[in-house]
């Protein structure tokens, strides 16, 4: 059993007050707020269990896993079911209007599935710039249909269950649409990001939905149902996910889209017809004597992870011990791979991302080189990596913003990480008459178009899928068996709560509840960030000594981690949110 740590231990009634800022290096984009705001910290204590077990976001989609399991389904088939809860209880962060990435594991193959959303054929690189030519203003672009990608949720939800499902795909859609039915009543973090809400009650349906009539959010403990939620879900129950793609689902999300009053959005049938899936390679690397394997382009989470990781192998992480000289070696980490993200990183089907070479031992001891352990080197260049084709592109950091993570290990030890989004929180703030709320995918892609003079690579085109910081991440041991299954949302910052998360479990031996609670720090190649309002903040001196520009902010991760022990299964649940960790 892995020794549970003391570094972290008392949590409750901390205050998280700071507002998010960008880093100064963001180029080309325009400011925007944190994504989902804090809405306070839970105590929670590891759980534990001997067969299965689910981390997720919210007690009601854990419980829903947990009962698929506990029928005998496999890791795909709790992981279905938590989603289409998920979609119900926390619709602020993910659904079958949005996207998703799914690293699967079977105790022999790693395989990872790309359910991202696309742009519509129709979309262009100068799609959101101003009649001026300069970048909108972010809530301009995200508010209404302009920023709807085409979702790929349930098209990836159903390839997995055809691959590794065991009960039958009506059973796992059953407690969602039951649960619409029925109705649940509304948690305390999704009152609290109704009433901090701007723009969702702008939306007809909606506000109908969401809010009383003098326009209050309805309150905590309110029973919530969805019947037009629970409709489709048991048409896609019976017909599959050709429903949603094809027919009166489809109809109903273009008319949704391209019949906003202000902002519309341009996304055909074609386009929901034609949405297709990607099965890709996984992406692994060793750290110390693990394997790490995750999600490759066109998310740049897992290479952004893996190249933190591969510098912090030259150092002596276990002795450093959560503290300052710490967080120097993960924020310059980050800076020297943030840096590359923004130049490299895009859709491969329109970019050729030099993953080998970005990954390669040799360029990672070569940018660890660039460290000094008693400075801090500010902004770091991105490098020029081996195997790369010859080609200039533009930096672009773009702008990301909250998901939802899932670790899943069923009983024959197979495993999903499987983290999912609308991308801002409430997505694009449209709700279909359907029942589900659309993501705001596409400004996930850079605004601007080039960058002194060159082409940026995350620039919107039509059929591209936009760049993500999504990580979702299993770690297998020397043997080759699964040790951990790790991730979070957190839009940017979601590859330094992964690679925090894998050192506190991998180097500071720590179980995975204290490991997602650790204070939260690292630098996205801009200011160091310290979390606000916990430990860290007594960083800050030395860390400043050692030159570093340290700004405190909320970072509110949703860490969801399971560890696998002689013992059994130990789960961490992030205490920033309301996910627990559960198993039979």
């Amino acid at each position: 059993m892995i020794a549970r740590g003391t570094f972290w231990q008392s949590l409750g009634g901390l205050g998280l007050a700071a507002s998010l800022s960008l880093p100064a290096s963001v180029w080309a984009q325009p400011a925007a707020p944190a994504p989902e705001a804090p809405t306070g910290r839970t105590a929670k204590s590891v759980g534990t269990a001997t067969k299965d077990m689910v981390a997720a976001a919210n007690p009601l989609a854990a419980k829903a896993g947990q009962d698929i399991l506990a029928a005998g389904g496999s890791a795909v088939d709790a992981a279905i079911a938590v989603q289409l809860v998920l979609n119900l209880v926390e619709p602020q962060s993910s659904g079958i209007g949005g996207g998703a990435f799914m690293v699967y594991w079977d105790g022999k193959t790693m395989t990872t599935l790309d359910g991202r959303e696309k742009a519509p054929m129709a979309a262009r690189p100068e799609r959101f710039l101003g009649p001026d030519g300069k970048p909108m203003k972010f809530y301009d672009a995200v508010v209404g249909g302009l920023s709807v990608g085409v979702p790929g949720t349930l098209r990836l939800l159903e390839a997995a269950h055809k691959n590794w499902g065991k009960l039958s795909w009506q059973q796992l859609i059953e407690p969602a649409a039951r649960l619409a039915e029925e109705g649940f009543a509304i948690s305390p973090r999704l009152n609290g990001l109704l009433s901090k809400e701007k723009y969702l009650q702008n939306d007809p349906v909606a506000r109908a939905y969401f809010y009383e009539a003098d326009g209050t959010p309805k309150a905590v403990g309110t029973i919530l149902k969805n019947p037009a939620f629970a409709q489709t879900l048991r048409t896609i129950a019976e017909k599959g996910a050709d429903a949603f793609y094809t027919g009166e689902i489809a109809q109903d999300i273009v008319a949704t889209v391209t019949g906003h009053p202000t902002n519309p959005g341009d996304i055909t049938l074609e386009d929901l017809r034609s949405y297709k899936m990607e099965e890709r390679d996984a992406l692994c690397g060793q750290y110390r004597a693990y394997r790490v394997c995750g999600m490759g382009p066109p998310s740049s989470g897992q290479l952004a992870v893996q190249q933190m990781l591969g510098i912090l192998e030259t150092q002596d992480m276990a002795a450093l011990k959560p503290g300052p000289k710490a967080a120097h070696w993960m924020s310059e980490a980050g800076r020297l791979a943030y840096a590359d993200r923004s130049l490299y990183v895009a859709d491969p089907a329109f970019v050729s991302v030099p993953v080998r070479g970005l990954t390669d031992p040799g360029y990672l001891k070569s940018r660890a080189a660039l460290i000094d352990p008693n400075k801090s080197m500010g902004k770091a260049e991105p490098g020029a990596p081996p195997f790369q084709k010859t080609f200039l592109w533009g930096a672009s950091e773009g702008i990301e913003f909250g998901t939802s993570h899932i670790s899943i290990v069923d009983r024959d030890g197979n495993a999903v990480s499987m983290t999912t989004t609308i991308e801002d929180g409430f997505g694009a703030r449209l709700m279909t008459k359907s029942g589900f709320l659309l993501n705001n995918e596409l400004t996930d892609f850079s605004f601007a178009t080039t960058e002194d003079g060159k082409p940026i690579a995350n620039r919107v085109e039509p059929g591209k899928r936009p760049r993500s910081s999504m990580a979702p991440t299993l770690v297998l041991d020397g043997s080759s068996k699964l040790y951990a299954v790790v991730g979070s949302p957190g839009g940017s910052l979601i590859p330094n709560y992964v690679a925090k998360t894998l050192v506190g479990i991998l180097d500071w031996n720590l179980d995975p509840q204290v490991a997602a609670d650790l204070p939260n720090f690292g630098s996205r190649n801009g200011p160091t960030e310290l979390e606000a309002g916990t430990e860290a903040e007594a960083w800050k001196t030395a860390l400043e000594a050692k030159g570093h520009e340290v700004r405190l902010i909320d970072q509110n991760s949703g860490i969801h981690a399971i560890v696998v022990t002689p013992a059994g299964l130990v789960g961490g649940a992030d205490s920033r949110r309301e996910g627990v960790a559960i198993g039979n």
